[in-house]
């Protein structure tokens, strides 16, 4: 039974009676179909002593339910040529699939099979404990990948977005299977539900699908998202013996749904989101100080993070940190030039669409602005936008965004603790 149904074009969103939203787009060129079961429920939303529990939930969803062992789920998807996947953030769990249209019903099986019946077994969980415990130290062990880390904890601290998405060694070995029941009857219920499609689908028969393997779901539950506290500044030093010294320099970023992301795009753009950006320009093609560093945004639904990644020597360390401060200046003081700002909306247009070509980026497209958003942008609305950006609008979030007070470093590498200070974040 459907409660309510919203059509656009070729998107359509339903809400079936028990809360789960079904967001689509149908795009009758393709002959793929790419679905992703949503649940509004991440690292975030877990407790301290559970640290990993949403990660480690996702990793045995895969181990075999009532009716499938895990050999089956995979040799049933590849006998289709079709795949299958999973990932954890901070905000949210998402499982997928992508197959032939003519192969949805068999996706749709499968997914809800896995996320409704999962037998959590003992022996799955600990063999999966084994292998988590192993990914944290692939993890740690990955400077360019751990540094991400670090700064999260610089940033947010003992705050549940500070934790890692995996957890750590302490909380991954208390996790059992009650605890893992109660994080699912607590966390994937309906209303935190939102299942997206997109490629060449039938809607009246993906809902008759869909109605039939989740309508019946009926879980309820009262959970709050602990609101993230102010950032300030600070910095975290780890000291390890490697050839580089890999940083990121962090600031206030934006919420999703900020009114001002479109300036948020193009300043990241600007400042490190390419090859022609200023900071790859500069650090690396003018003086060679860097082989990698690019700026990055992270937003969520009630804060953001934008930041700066670099891996340099340890004896440029100093000197790229403080031409990125300089580049953060510069944008607070200098108004970019109409052909600069022309040029990154050209390109964040022609990468935003290009990215939307295949039927899995649509699909990731439609469940974030149904969850943030709880409602569909087509293309032309979100270039409008673009548009709109002016000189002005991006100094002015420079301002607004790259104050000393929210400056937050993280260093990991053959760096001194006492060489670093907060001195060292001024812009």
């Amino acid at each position: 039974m459907v409660e309510k149904r919203i059509t656009e074009g070729l998107y359509q969103k339903i809400v079936l009676h028990n809360g789960i939203r079904i967001v689509t787009e149908k795009i009758p060129y393709l002959r793929s179909v790419s679905i992703g079961i949503w649940i509004n429920s991440g690292s975030r939303d877990e407790e301290d002593k559970n640290s990993g529990i949403s990660h480690f939930l996702e990793h045995l969803a895969f181990k075999g339910t009532e009716k499938r062992s895990a050999r089956q789920i995979a040799f049933e998807m590849d006998s289709i040529g079709g795949q299958i996947d999973a990932f954890t953030s901070r905000e949210y769990t998402c499982y997928s699939a992508k197959v032939l249209d003519e192969h949805l019903p068999v996706a749709i099986d499968l997914l809800s099979d896995i996320l409704l019946n999962s037998t959590l077994k003992p022996a799955d969980i600990d063999k999966e404990r084994q292998v988590i415990l192993e990914e944290v130290k692939f993890v740690e062990d990955n400077p360019a990948d751990y540094i991400y880390d670090l700064l999260y904890q610089s940033v947010w601290s003992s705050h549940p977005l500070g934790r890692s998405i995996l957890g750590n060694h302490e909380s991954i070995e208390r996790i059992d299977r009650n605890k893992l029941v109660n994080h699912l009857d607590n966390h994937y219920i309906p209303k935190n539900i939102i299942i997206a499609a997109a490629g060449n689908i039938n809607e009246d028969r993906l809902k008759e699908l869909l109605e039939k393997a989740f309508g019946s779901l009926n879980k309820n539950a009262s959970s709050s998202r602990e609101a993230p506290p102010e950032i300030k500044r600070n910095f975290i030093i780890k000291e390890r013996e490697l050839e580089q010294v890999h940083f990121c320099l962090g600031t206030k970023g934006l919420r999703s749904a900020d009114e001002n992301r479109f300036e948020g795009y193009l300043l990241n753009t600007i400042l490190g989101g390419s090859m022609s950006s200023r900071l790859f320009q500069k650090i690396r093609e003018d003086y060679g100080l860097a082989y990698s560093i690019h700026s990055f945004i992270s937003p969520y639904a009630d804060t953001g993070l934008l930041g700066i990644y670099a891996g340099t020597s340890a004896e440029f360390f100093e000197k790229v940190l403080k031409m990125s401060l300089e580049e953060f200046k510069l944008l607070m003081t200098v108004k970019v030039s109409g052909d600069e700002l022309k040029k990154a909306k050209e390109q964040l247009k022609g990468n935003l669409m290009l990215s939307l070509e295949s039927s899995s980026s649509r699909m990731n497209q439609l469940a974030k602005q149904e969850m943030y958003f709880e409602r569909f942008f087509s293309m032309d609305e979100i270039i409008d936008e673009i548009e709109k950006v002016t000189e002005e609008k991006i100094q002015r979030l420079a301002n607004r965004l790259f104050d000393n007070s929210f400056l937050n470093l993280a260093v990991l590498g053959p760096v001194k603790k006492e060489k670093v200070s907060l001195d060292l974040l001024e812009v």
